[in-house]
């Protein structure tokens, strides 16, 4: 895993590059958190391809208890991707609900 280092308004964001998927549970996410909280990092930035595909089938409870973590440890998500391709209307309102705030949001694409 590379991480791309932004600063953008005083706040620092881990854009994380990686041919690997890099969360796959809880576990994993708060792993993550914490190595790139002590780097001093507020946001993290990655790709669809770099999170478990269960994730995006809202029937498996993934996305709540990985989302939970970046929650309850103010850390900021940007997940990049196509999310088009995802017909489930749950999964579609789950996106826009959370790209009404800032916490966690699914974009296209990652412009600074």
């Amino acid at each position: 895993m590379q991480i791309i280092a932004h600063n953008t308004d005083n706040i620092n964001t881990a854009e994380l590059v990686s041919s690997d998927i890099l969360i796959n549970n809880p576990e994993d996410t708060l792993q993550l958190i914490v190595d790139l909280y002590y780097q001093d990092y507020d946001r993290i930035v990655v790709s669809e391809k770099n999170i478990a595909p269960e994730f995006f089938d809202l029937k498996t409870g993934l996305a709540g208890e990985i989302l939970q973590k970046f929650v309850n440890y103010k850390m900021r998500l940007v997940i990049v991707g196509d999310f088009e391709k995802y017909t489930s209307q749950s999964m579609k309102d789950f996106i826009f609900e959370s790209n009404k705030g800032i916490q966690i949001n699914f974009v296209k694409s990652f412009d600074l």
